[in-house]
């Protein structure tokens, strides 16, 4: 069963070490973030989180890829993105460059044509080396023989793409809402698939038979409405910031637990912090203003525990005059 290699982390917290842009971090999941990862591994089927900023989404995927012991790939969407940008990219300028040398240099290379081919200049996306991590390796190579070297993602120590594994690589699509609705739709044939073609490729890019198909996590802030078709493909995650006081309070109290430590920031600290992000949080609802949440919390507790670590007296007063700039962020905000 998958949940047992999560049940340690429900009861304490899994360090993240640094991974590329993301900096090192703790994670501590609950029972049903676990029940959903092992539902989406069992079915196939992306997972979707929905939820505020600062809730956690994200860190999610990269803890679910560290228990599962499989590479962490991530692709931040924007509004200019496009579903190919997942699954590979096309570098035409290059090519270009490389007609210009062939065209000086055709007499003493007979092999010109070939090195133009237009599958030597594809670079890999995050889900071509979800779905096959040797054939996008493979694939790099080519590229690299042709044009200035890629970065390659990283995987853990000794990981190879194999049918005893839960699933293959874990791939986080960050912020899918900012996209245009062509974009998720444009994922399901793929993700449905296990794979994808393009008229310019010799061969189909599909998950080896000795693999298993990656776990795709997605997720979405809200602030634009996502298409019916992609959200019927989906289970979906809702990780909500509790409503009722106490449990808020609590919620916030063991984030700050799994990250900071008693000697820097005391419970009472927290709680101070808890109370006052929760009062402005309330007021921002009313107005119908943008809420803060457990990002600006955190945010607190680290500025806290960097100014005056331990001090109860000194974070007492810092509070009161940072506190604004972490939790007042709309400009009807009275000061």
């Amino acid at each position: 069963m998958i949940e047992k290699d999560f049940h340690d982390y429900i009861e304490r917290p899994l360090f993240l070490p640094e991974q590329d842009s993301w900096p090192a971090s703790r994670h501590q999941f609950d029972r049903q973030s676990v029940a959903a990862i092992q539902a989406a591994i069992y079915s196939g089927r992306p997972l979707l989180l929905r939820g505020e900023p600062g809730i956690g989404k994200s860190q999610l995927a990269r803890a679910a890829a560290k228990v599962l012991e499989v590479p962490f790939l991530c692709h931040v969407v924007d509004e200019r993105s496009e579903r190919d940008d997942l699954l590979y990219s096309y570098d035409a300028i290059s090519r270009l460059a490389e007609a210009q040398v062939s065209a000086l240099t055709a007499r003493e290379n007979e092999d010109w044509r070939a090195r133009l081919s237009e599958c030597n200049f594809f670079r890999p996306g995050v889900l071509w080396w979800a779905f096959n991590w040797d054939d996008a390796n493979t694939q790099t190579d080519t590229y690299e023989t042709h044009c200035r070297g890629l970065q390659r993602p990283s995987k853990p120590d000794g990981w190879i793409q194999k049918a005893e594994r839960h699933c293959g690589p874990v791939v986080l699509v960050d912020e899918i809402d900012k996209a245009d609705p062509s974009v998720p739709n444009g994922l399901l044939e793929s993700l449905g698939n296990e794979g994808f073609q393009t008229s310019q490729m010799e061969k189909p890019v599909r998950v080896p038979k000795e693999g298993k198909p990656p776990l795709v996590m997605i997720t979405t802030n809200e602030e634009r409405e996502l298409p019916a078709a992609f959200l019927r493909r989906c289970l979906v995650l809702k990780m909500r910031f509790p409503e009722d006081k106490s449990n808020a309070t609590e919620f916030l109290f063991e984030r700050a637990r799994v990250h900071f430590s008693r000697d820097k920031v005391s419970d009472a600290i927290c709680m101070q912090i808890a109370e006052r992000l929760l009062q402005d949080r309330a007021k921002a609802q009313r107005e119908g203003l943008a809420r803060p949440g457990a990002a600006e919390f955190l945010d607190l507790v680290r500025i806290l525990s960097e100014l005056c670590p331990g001090k109860d007296k000194a974070q007492e007063q810092a509070l009161n005059e940072v506190g604004v700039f972490a939790l007042s962020k709309n400009m009807d905000d009275v000061l």
